[in-house]
């Protein structure tokens, strides 16, 4: 059995933990793209533009953003967000699943953010297409977020103490941190594997 196999059959079979929403909260959706060879997919990563007043700016993330009020369903926003940001159509692609919500905030404030994480694999997804709000796009073989050489402890900006990440790309640059590790790990996790 493939590891594309596995996580298609662990995701059909995973009941996500959904938060409940706050006042004041925003709703967003992110993908996580999977493309290329079953045994050991690559996973889409994506590199935040610089923007003033984005607490996530030049992070690592997984395309995506708000769910807007024309959205049929928070899946919806998650694609469109994705074409938007890469160009990549998902409308025709294989839902492998939803992963538990993540909360996100700003550091020492409540949450202010509830994501909602789906999953999608595409044979040939064909080439990614940037927009304005993301600096770079990236495929990552999957057996790479496993490994332990790509672990890195770090600081970053003002945010205080030090933080795991996984350096997929540029090492001072493109590492994996923060809410987009944790989607990660919780997808990891669901498959009986750990983050390095």
């Amino acid at each position: 059995m493939t590891r594309l196999d596995v996580i298609r059959r662990t995701l059909s079979a995973h009941t996500p933990v959904l938060l409940g929403a706050r006042e004041g909260e925003t709703l967003a959706a992110v993908a996580l793209v999977f493309r290329g060879d079953p045994v050991d997919p690559e996973l889409l990563f994506i590199e935040r533009a610089e923007r003033e007043g984005d607490p996530w700016s030049g992070q690592m993330a997984f395309p995506g953003g708000r769910v807007e009020k024309d959205d049929r369903s928070v899946r919806e926003a998650a694609q469109r967000e994705t074409f938007e940001e890469v160009g990549l159509d998902l409308s025709g692609a294989e839902v492998l699943g939803r992963l538990d919500d993540q909360g996100g905030r700003r550091a020492g404030a409540r949450r202010s953010l509830r994501i909602a994480p789906f999953a999608f694999h595409c044979n040939e997804p064909g080439p990614v297409e940037i927009n304005d709000e993301v600096q770079t796009a990236m495929w990552v073989p999957y057996s790479n977020l496993l490994d332990p050489e790509r672990r890195v402890d770090f600081e970053f900006g003002d945010y205080g103490g030090s933080f795991a990440g996984i350096r997929v790309g540029h090492p001072e640059r493109h590492i994996v941190w923060g809410l987009t590790r944790r989607i990660l790990r919780s997808l990891v996790e669901l498959m009986g594997e750990r983050l390095p």
